[in-house]
């Protein structure tokens, strides 16, 4: 399995992120205005000077129509049918420490994904970043998982599926101080 870190993947990512709005023919203003991340931290981050976080991922996935993983799979490079184990990526983010791997090819409806949250680790997501979602459930495979989904807070603890309902700002917490939190996102397009 491959890991995609700082270095390893900032050019392509770097890239496919100017590449993303070039094609859309946004300006950063206005990548800046539909995704609420700053027009300095995008040229930052198209620049390879700053390492995105999940959090700013998907808010700029989440204005261009994509999920995390799309946008993750098209910096990669163009994929198969098939997703084998030991070509799978995990991208980690620099702030959280939040590892997140794509389980399914490139496209795949549904959409699996294998996070590991960090002990004390919180990442918030608009709700821009789900509206392109049919649906989506989050499944915890160890630890505990607070689940903040609007004004709701699910308490999720191993074995636990949730299936979220309309888009809503959220975020993931892990509330543990020692143990890891892992669970598999299952997301389905539009």
């Amino acid at each position: 399995m491959s890991t995609i870190q700082d270095d390893s993947t900032l050019d392509p990512l770097a890239a496919r992120l100017k590449a993303e709005r070039e094609a859309r023919g946004w300006s950063i203003t206005v990548l800046a205005e539909r995704s609420g991340v700053s027009r300095a931290m995008i040229s930052k981050v198209e620049r390879g000077e700053a390492s995105p976080t999940a959090a700013l991922l998907g808010r700029l996935s989440g204005a261009f129509g994509l999920t995390v993983s799309a946008l993750l799979a098209r910096a990669e490079g163009p994929g198969a049918g098939l997703s084998r184990a030991e070509d799978q990526t995990t991208w980690r983010d620099p702030e959280t420490g939040l590892a997140r791997r794509a389980l399914t090819p490139p496209g795949a409806d549904p959409e699996l994904v294998l996070a590991s949250l960090p002990p004390g680790a919180r990442i918030a997501y608009p709700a821009a970043s789900y509206a392109l979602l049919r649906g989506q459930c989050i499944w915890v495979i160890s630890g505990a998982l607070l689940f903040h989904e609007g004004e709701a807070v699910h308490s999720l603890k191993e074995g636990d599926c949730l299936a979220l309902g309309a888009p809503a700002d959220c975020a993931f917490e892990n509330p543990s101080e020692t143990e890891t939190a892992s669970y598999i996102v299952a997301l389905s397009r539009r």
